[in-house]
């Protein structure tokens, strides 16, 4: 059975990391924009990497720029705008495409292994289904992802276990690493 210790992926300084390394913690892993209204995310998972981090778990963060341009930037620019305004200190990788001809396989993996199943109720929530399918149509059955922020949930043995969209209340996030730790 594939796990996600079976990728390969790139730092932001363009060292290929396979994620074997981290075989043995709980992951979360965030595809991730500097100009997106869930920006302030950066915020509570830098907070639960603090207080976690000592217990086994990562968070693995990939920029990406395919919803609405949200993460310009090269990876330096990217990484001091995370590391001054939000005190990032978890690991962040080349930014990378999650959906299209393109995407990034572990990516293609994570979404295949959870797919997607809704942003939730709310009128917040339909607007941005509304908005995010029309930002997908471009990449047809490989918008595998529907918006900066998504989080992949990963057990210590490799396994997706949980996915959470950006409108997922964080402090439900935190309470299901919790719990896989």
């Amino acid at each position: 059975m594939k796990t996600v210790y079976d990728f390969t992926v790139t730092d932001r300084e363009g060292k290929e990391v396979n994620l074997s390394e981290f075989n043995g913690k709980v992951l979360l892993i965030v595809n991730t924009a500097t100009g997106c209204g869930f920006t302030p995310h950066y915020e509570p998972l830098e907070a639960m990497y603090k207080e976690f981090r000592d217990k086994g778990f990562e968070i693995l963060d990939f920029p990406c720029n395919q919803f609405a341009n949200q993460a310009p930037g090269n990876a330096d620019e990217i990484h001091q705008f995370c590391t001054l305004k939000f005190g990032t200190e978890f690991p962040q990788f080349k930014k990378i495409d999650v959906n299209g001809d393109n995407a990034d396989p572990l990516f293609v993996f994570l979404a295949t292994e959870k797919p997607f199943e809704g942003f939730g109720k709310g009128l917040k929530n339909a607007a941005l289904n509304k908005f995010t399918s029309a930002n997908n149509k471009k990449f047809g059955d490989k918008a595998y992802i529907k918006w900066n922020f998504t989080k992949f949930l990963v057990d210590r043995e490799g396994k997706v276990i949980a996915r959470f969209e950006p409108t997922e209340d964080m402090k439900k996030v935190k309470e299901a690493v919790a719990a896989a730790l």
